[in-house]
């Protein structure tokens, strides 16, 4: 290691909460007891031989941690990022509270990246403990490992142990593929593909440039049709008889999607690409057996409705969500693939819409156009159908009489769609932020008219629309005409900085709430707060300030948790500031959901009304700690007018 960068990793050593705080010679004296080591990619370690192993800190790198059990079955426990520690179940047993905890199990951690880690024995840790702010950190850590641990842990074991309702859509491509891929180069000839197939048993290959990418398939079903069935020779290439771009997954994608993508395209073999990496392939037959058990019925539900049986849909989509309630499936995985299928079906009422101005004799749409939603759908965060929130964008018009002609048709789509939505279950906006209403359509110049008016004049009502147009994300229509208009859009944002200042001026007039929990507010009657909204008073404030700092970062068009991200990568938030605000969105979704969904079983009016008195200590500490965070993301705001 040079000198400049040892320097560099004890100063950040240094700054850590762990040490921060410490005098020269008291910093000297711990790190001659701790061991600053570098990894290799791939490099294996075994944690948790012994209690005095203390903590392990990632300065630089990643590493993943496995669990392993005295019969050898290994599970990813989590992932280790930068500043990240592994070790924190010691910390009852430095305190004398607890015998060492894990008797039965061992850690191992897979260094993913070249990693510099600081090893810091039970002795230094025993004495950083002394400090109350240490004390502090740590238990913020605990807190915030154990709500995610628990989580992963609770699903991993529900998928290994039991398949329950929620298996088809909790499971992913990364879960199902084989890995890795079986290959053949462009140039490699029909004999050796099939030799290939034939030693490996299966019954396609994927072909693959210099580069290693994914640049076609071919499967026994070509060989027999493009070559044998034709008489050709088997010197042909890869080339020649390859199916060029095939259809593909992300490591990400549900089940259900993949099994959709299989159904619609009518396919057998399917490659998993991350990014430009191809990482494995699923088979059809590989995915049936799996256990289909009803994932399939939710997708033809709604790609077969029509008008007359939408509200089919909804229940159908409530079965879905009731079964990842009921299963305990986290908060944001429940809401991530709740939204996935919500959005299939929103696209699938404004394909509906399209066809039925059609068969009213209004012909298809005259130019290219983008629809997008607003609000808690396009935040990802609608688990139940709320009112609707989205608007239009059309393609420029330079004819005049022509232009006359689009803005009636895309008015008449606008209402279609408005309709078709409400069909399903989706109440008409009372602020009638929709696609049906002039304000909320037109042209790319119209739009832009529209941002620089909101833009000049910073009123009440022109930041509230704001606001709500900023959570925007696009779900249908025209790609390059998205672009386009997102291109339109962060450029006007660029030149409203008057306007963000207001926006950020109005979360100044807005404090978050705080509650008491001494002896003597329990004395206190009028006027103390006994209550919250959950909606009001923590997401409002924590997506008005994630907009406005996504703005400022040319980040648009992003859900909370993206923009998180985003924050982040551009330098924004910290890593641990950014896990902070993202544990406190997730106790604040977790309590909406769980208000509102105890609501609808009981057949009551929604609230997002939390009243302490109804709810334990841990959740009202839970809370707090969650208000706590929204007044630092509001605060980190503030700072910057």
């Amino acid at each position: 290691m040079r000198e400049n960068e040892r320097v560099a990793l004890y100063q950040k050593i240094h700054d850590h909460p762990l040490f921060k705080g410490t005098s020269e010679s008291e910093f000297i004296t711990f790190m001659t007891d701790c061991q600053l080591k570098h990894y290799q990619q791939s490099e294996k370690i075994v944690y948790f031989k012994t209690p005095n192993e203390g903590l392990f800190l990632v300065l630089e790198g990643k590493a993943e941690v496995f669990i392993e059990s005295e019969k050898g079955l290994s599970v990813l426990l989590e992932v280790l990022q930068e500043d990240e520690i592994i070790g924190f179940s010691h910390i009852a047993h430095y305190l004398n509270q607890s015998v060492y905890p894990i008797l039965k199990h061992r850690l191992d951690l897979e260094i993913v990246e070249n990693s510099y880690c600081l090893q810091i024995p039970a002795s230094v840790v025993k004495a950083r403990l002394k400090d109350d702010a240490v004390r502090e950190y740590v238990l913020k850590e605990i807190a915030l490992r154990l709500g995610s641990v628990y989580a992963s842990l609770g699903e991993q074991v529900k998928l290994g142990d039991e398949w329950g309702k929620s298996e088809p859509f909790v499971r992913r491509a990364i879960d199902l593929m084989s890995s890795p891929a079986i290959t053949v180069q462009l140039t490699d000839s029909v004999k050796d593909i099939a030799n290939v197939m034939i030693k490996n048993s299966i019954s396609s290959v994927m072909v693959v440039d210099q580069n290693e990418q994914l640049v076609g398939i071919i499967t026994e079903k070509d060989l027999v049709e493009r070559v044998l069935g034709q008489g050709l020779p088997n010197s042909l290439c890869a080339v020649d008889i390859m199916t060029l771009k095939p259809f593909i997954a992300s490591p990400h994608d549900h089940y259900y999607e993949i099994l959709s993508i299989f159904y619609k395209n009518g396919i057998k073999h399917l490659p998993v690409v991350d990014g430009h990496a191809l990482i494995g392939v699923i088979t059809f037959q590989n995915l049936i057996s799996k256990r289909d058990r009803g994932a399939m019925g939710i997708l033809k539900t709604i790609e077969e409705s029509s008008f007359d049986n939408l509200p089919v849909v909804k229940e159908a989509i409530y079965d879905v969500l009731t079964s990842l309630i009921g299963d305990e499936i986290s908060t944001i995985h429940t809401l991530e693939i709740i939204t996935k299928l919500y959005d299939r079906l929103a696209r699938h009422c404004v394909k509906l819409a399209v066809q039925s101005l059609d068969k009213k004799g209004f012909g298809l749409p005259p130019v290219a156009f983008s629809w997008y939603q607003m609000g808690s759908g396009a935040r990802g965060e609608q688990f139940m159908l709320t009112d609707q929130d989205h608007f239009l964008v059309y393609a420029d018009i330079t004819d005049v009489q022509k232009k006359t002609l689009v803005e009636d048709y895309f008015s008449l789509l606008g209402e279609e769609i408005v309709q078709h939505l409400e069909q399903v279950g989706y109440a008409r906006c009372e602020g009638k932020m929709m696609a049906n209403e002039e304000i909320w359509r037109g042209s790319i110049s119209e739009w832009q008219q529209r941002l620089q008016e909101w833009s000049i004049k910073a009123t009440d009502e022109h930041i509230l629309l704001g606001y709500n147009f900023l959570s925007f994300r696009f779900l249908f229509g025209n790609v390059s005409l998205n672009k386009a208009f997102i291109t339109m859009v962060q450029s006007q944002l660029k030149n409203a900085q008057t306007f963000l200042y207001y926006m950020a001026q109005q979360e100044q007039n807005k404090p978050i709430p705080q509650f008491e929990q001494s002896l003597f507010s329990l004395f206190k009657t009028r006027g103390r707060l006994d209550r919250i909204d959950i909606k009001l008073h923590a997401l409002f404030p924590m997506h008005h300030c994630l907009q406005i700092l996504g703005v400022l970062k040319n980040l648009t068009n992003q859900t909370p948790l993206q923009l998180l991200d985003g924050l982040v990568q551009t330098g924004e938030f910290s890593v641990g500031f950014a896990n902070d605000i993202r544990h406190a969105y997730e106790v604040a979704l977790k309590a909406r959901i769980q208000l509102s969904w105890k609501k609808h079983l009981r057949g009551e009016m929604s609230s997002t009304e939390i009243k302490f008195d109804s709810i334990r200590r841990w959740e009202r500490d839970e809370l707090k700690t969650m208000l706590k965070t929204v007044q630092s993301l509001q605060a980190h705001l503030l700072a910057k007018l």
